[in-house]
């Protein structure tokens, strides 16, 4: 199962890839979650100390590895460096180990700029598309809202492309627009999950307004999630309530999507 997740900034995207991956976990099944954000959250959603979190390096910053592989240095543009550099590596190699999960952080880069096309770009966008083309693992990526860093090879290789949305019209309009575009891409399935929901009307404007995207589930609003992430805990320790909810969408994803 390879599973984006997509949506405007403060909807609580980050939360959900920390519970599914939490889930997945618990199961047993290696996961790989990619924090591609570049305001980078999950290794505090996914409950690692902080301590921990300052000695875990982006991707992007880690110039002698961008170098060795690409064969440029970063920040360089308009020279010659390999476009297809080695990857396969990086996981086990540069990512952070919490019992089932690889944390891998891309890093705050040119990553989705327009017109920049320098080393340290071309291995995150090798990378991203090894880990959900090539990998056998459970691979969960955070994205920023939007799916610029998505190539079309990569993109074709998501099982589930989900759009958090909250009650709103900003947050219905960035999925319909991200609906459009992954379709362009050769994403197979979107779908929405609605978070912060306060009462059932939020879940029918919701439903009623994302016109024929699949609705795949919902987590209320939670004050002790809201607390955890002040606190630095995971969701999944600071409320059963949303980790049982985030286990309802999780089934539904699989009905979806596993034939």
């Amino acid at each position: 199962m390879k599973i984006a997740i997509t949506g405007k900034g403060g909807v609580g995207k980050t939360t959900l890839s920390a519970l599914l991956s939490h889930l997945y976990s618990r199961e047993g099944k290696k996961v790989i979650a990619v924090d591609a954000d570049p305001d980078a959250n999950l290794a505090s959603a996914l409950g690692i100390l902080k301590n921990e979190i300052e000695k875990i390096k982006p991707i992007a910053e880690m110039g002698e590895l961008i170098e060795e592989r690409t064969g440029a240095k970063p920040g360089t543009s308009g020279g010659i460096f390999k476009i297809n550099p080695r990857v396969d590596d990086i996981p086990e190699g540069f990512g952070y180990k919490l019992n089932n999960v690889i944390l891998l952080v891309m890093g705050k880069s040119k990553f989705a700029a327009s017109g920049c096309y320098c080393p340290e770009h071309a291995l995150l966008r090798r990378l991203l598309k090894h880990l959900i083309v090539e990998r056998d693992e459970i691979v969960i990526v955070d994205m920023e809202a939007g799916i610029e860093h998505l190539t079309r090879g990569t993109a074709e290789g998501v099982d589930a492309f989900i759009v958090v949305v909250e009650p709103g019209q900003r947050s219905i309009q960035t999925a319909i627009a991200v609906k459009s575009l992954a379709k362009d891409l050769g994403v197979k399935r979107v779908f929405v999950v609605a978070n912060k929901v306060r009462k059932e009307q939020d879940v029918q404007f919701i439903k009623n307004s994302i016109e024929d995207i699949e609705f795949l589930g919902q987590m209320n609003f939670n004050e002790d999630i809201m607390e955890s992430d002040i606190k630095g805990l995971p969701a999944y320790e600071a409320s059963e309530q949303t980790l049982e909810e985030a286990k309802k969408i999780k089934n539904n994803l699989e009905k979806f999507t596993i034939h």
